[in-house]
């Protein structure tokens, strides 16, 4: 928590969870901005998504992450087979994601691709940064929805799964994401008291029947 010292972690209440669907194999939930998708290592950090799933789905198991700050789909698998069955398609990119973020500024072209490569930036973490010459692919599709006078709002599909991919990467064409405690400064981080980007839609096989299935949650600053 070294980057934000006036940060006190304090996750939603209500809704306590927020479960999109349900069967024997998986469960998909709608994370809110401000809750820890796992828990940290502070006793005040011990309510976490992971942690409230528990509670009421003993088995439930964490496939992938959410950054604290970001609200959205996330997919839980609730035995051992699914686990390793989902974790195979987010191991190969065979699952479909889609974000909303609001951005500062307005992008010059309306569609795009950031194909910038990350790395740690160990000095400052858990922040990450661009890095040519030792950084790991990773690759987002942007395209701009609408705008206002001061930022815009864009649908971003990352292909590749970085930690803080679509955050560095919007900062990294000078459109940070609005109310982005760790990357954004000035006015981008005023305008916003969250972290504007949602985890709108997952479309993935299922676990079991290998038929296609998808779901939304519906962004909640849009």
């Amino acid at each position: 928590m070294a980057a934000n010292p006036k940060f006190i972690y304090q996750p939603p209440m209500d809704p306590y969870l927020d479960i999109i669907y349900r069967d024997e194999d998986l469960v998909v939930l709608n994370k809110p901005s401000g809750m820890l998708t796992v828990e940290g290592r502070l006793v005040e950090h011990q309510d976490c998504l992971e942690n409230r799933v528990k509670r009421v789905l003993p088995t439930a198991t964490i496939v992938h992450r959410l950054d604290m700050a970001t609200s959205g789909i996330i997919i839980m698998a609730l035995n051992k087979a699914s686990h390793v069955a989902i974790s195979k398609q987010f191991e190969q990119r065979l699952t479909k994601k889609v974000y909303i973020a609001r951005v500062y500024g307005h992008l010059q072209q309306s569609t795009g691709t950031i194909d910038f490569p990350l790395i740690n930036d160990y000095p400052n973490r858990p922040k990450q940064k661009v890095c040519f010459e030792a950084g790991k692919k990773a690759l987002t599709h942007y395209k701009v929805l609408s705008k206002d006078q001061h930022s815009s709002l864009v649908e971003l599909k990352p292909i590749t799964g970085r930690s803080h991919q679509l955050r560095v990467h919007m900062l990294a064409i000078g459109h940070p994401i609005l109310g982005d405690r760790l990357y954004s400064s000035g006015k981008a981080l005023e305008l916003s008291k969250r972290l504007q980007l949602h985890s709108k839609y997952y479309a993935l096989h299922h676990p079991r029947s290998g038929e296609k299935i998808q779901f939304e949650a519906q962004c909640p600053f849009s």
